[in-house]
């Protein structure tokens, strides 16, 4: 998997990512979600695994099937929670603001935060958490920068509601809408280190060419990002 290694959080802010283009990373009819495909390559196989905000746990259980992870799930529904139970995973109720501070330093190798950060009410706070608990922490996020949700804004004047973003403005889940740059500058200010960086698009395809990072911010519908401390 061909990705940007940035060395530095000062580094990160003006060095572009280099989106993933081995096949596998897209999605395939019947198979995982594309970005689920991308998380599994950065994981490593027998990881000690934690997936917040784990929905229903397709992302978890794809996991432990391919890459024989010890995984468990943190889901605030407990409709979400029902059903990784069901599917025999190790999953509990509990939310992201609230109770990562239970959990110990170095708890697991890789802790992941799949399109959950902007629903968060304190997004720096949750990822200091991240990068406490987690030797690894993988984030993934809509990017709100994204050139069609600036048309809409520009010339309709109203928040942007697309295929990805269905939701309007007052029954969204999503209360801390960033942009692919807003995340870089917060991995700064939280001691972040970004290790590989992806811009990819709505179906969780990496975008296919190299570009500064405004590029990816313009172009790029989502996000994904392997982080480790500073």
């Amino acid at each position: 998997m061909s990705v940007t290694t940035i060395t530095t959080p000062e580094a990160a802010v003006d060095a572009p990512p280099v989106p993933t283009t081995a096949p596998q990373a897209a999605a395939q009819p019947g198979s995982a979600r594309g970005d689920h495909r991308l998380v599994a390559d950065l994981v490593m196989p027998g990881s000690r695994v934690l997936d917040i905000g784990c929905g229903e746990g397709e992302l978890l259980d794809l996991l432990i099937r391919e890459k024989q992870v010890d995984g468990r799930g943190l889901e605030l529904s407990q409709a979400g929670v029902n059903a990784c139970v069901a599917r025999g995973l190790s999953v509990v109720q509990g939310d992201a603001d609230r109770d990562l501070s239970d959990y110990p330093d170095n708890a697991f190798d890789f802790v992941i935060l799949s399109q959950t950060l902007q629903a968060t009410y304190a997004p720096r706070r949750v990822l200091e958490e991240l990068l406490r608990i987690g030797s690894n922490v993988i984030v993934s996020f809509p990017n709100f920068g994204f050139w069609r949700n600036r048309l809409q804004l520009l010339f309709g004047g109203r928040m942007p509601v697309t295929d990805y973003l269905p939701y309007s403005w007052y029954d969204t889940p999503n209360i801390h809408f960033c942009t692919i740059r807003d995340f870089v500058l917060l991995c700064q200010e939280a001691d972040a280190r970004i290790v590989k960086s992806m811009a990819l698009d709505a179906g969780g395809r990496p975008v296919g060419f190299t570009a500064p990072w405004w590029v990816w911010n313009l172009i790029g519908e989502q996000a994904l990002f392997l982080l480790k401390r500073s």
